[in-house]
């Protein structure tokens, strides 16, 4: 099958048109006609090459919403015109303990959608059947692209930590993940506590359902909220006074990060012993928890705030989302 997409050809380059052919279908394999394709940070770092393992030429898009239109013969789950969604990772081992556990999300043969192969801005991309996840009927499908990868990023913490729906959480960084977070967690029950640096930024953030938003670079606001947090999830990818977020955990507390902080997380002992708290992170989820959070998604109308942008503009696209100008997550619709 020939697939006609953008390609970046070198790091921090502009896409162009690009076309390949995809070769013969695997047993267990699908096609995916695209339909939208959301924009995540993670494929600025990829065009980038900032995680030092990309490919050229590369295509990008791991946001992905579309239908089946070839399965393999071995293929289970889905069939022929399903509507369904194509996350951060297209394949994964299905034999290894991970796999069996559940957890193929954290199985070491998985396949990245855009590491070594080629991804969504195009108008087909290949995957494994048993990450092409099933969209529930009702759903947005314009909307649903970035739930793919930022949503469940950011929904896998609450099962991993336990959040329960009594928990005072707090949410650091509230851009296209973290603003997922607060929808998630405000539905889930929690009364949420937003830490943004952008003052600007308070009366959309307390619209969305924080009741509280502490603006994180002014210390008598973080020590007037000190030990009266279950959970704080970490949404952003740079250094920070980590342990004036610490002081913010009740005993037995947990901080979370998703987001990709490439230097090392200065974490005091002392502030982790003496209330036993406790420092975790993880990637996305399984395909059996995306499906759930889609179910939770529709049943409680929770979708990303999303700008539209046709795929032939998608360097105008990208560059609005590394401008910061992105309000909150960016969909090219194909």
């Amino acid at each position: 099958m020939k697939v006609n997409a953008y390609a970046v050809l070198e790091p921090k380059g502009k896409l162009s048109p690009y076309s390949y052919e995809l070769g013969e279908l695997g047993p267990e394999q699908v096609d995916i006609k695209v339909s939208y394709c959301g924009i995540c940070h993670s494929d600025l770092s990829m065009i980038n090459n900032e995680w030092g393992m990309t490919q050229y030429p590369l295509v990008p898009g791991h946001e992905i919403i579309g239908e089946v239109v070839a399965a393999g013969q071995s293929v289970k789950n889905v069939k022929i015109g399903d509507k369904v969604g194509l996350g951060w990772l297209s394949a994964s081992c299905m034999s290894c303990q991970q796999c069996m556990e559940g957890d193929h999300h954290l199985c070491n043969k998985s396949e990245s959608t855009i590491v070594g192969r080629h991804g969504g801005f195009a108008d087909f991309v290949r995957g494994h059947w048993s990450w092409a996840i099933p969209l529930p009927e009702a759903i947005d499908l314009s909307k649903a692209g970035p739930l793919l990868c930022g949503g469940i990023t950011v929904f896998n913490p609450i099962i991993l930590a336990g959040v329960r729906p009594t928990d005072v959480v707090g949410v650091i960084g509230i851009g296209g993940l973290g603003h997922m977070a607060i929808k998630f967690l405000k539905h889930w029950g929690c009364e949420v506590i937003a830490f943004s640096s952008n003052p600007d930024k308070k009366e959309e953030i307390l619209a969305m359902g924080a009741s509280k938003v502490i603006n994180s670079r002014e210390p008598d606001e973080l020590a007037s909220i000190a030990g009266s947090l279950q959970f704080i999830l970490n949404t952003t990818n740079v250094s920070l006074d980590w342990n004036a977020y610490l002081t913010t955990l009740a005993p037995k507390g947990r901080l979370h990060t998703v987001g990709a902080v490439l230097e090392p997380m200065a974490i005091p002992a002392f502030s982790l012993i003496s209330g036993e708290k406790s420092v975790g992170g993880s990637p996305i989820g399984s395909p059996a928890l995306t499906k759930t959070m889609l179910d939770f998604c529709v049943r409680h109308e929770i979708y990303p705030t999303v700008e539209e942008f046709p795929l032939e503009k998608v360097n105008e696209a990208l560059k609005h989302l590394e401008e910061g100008k992105a309000r909150f997550r960016i969909v090219l619709k194909n």
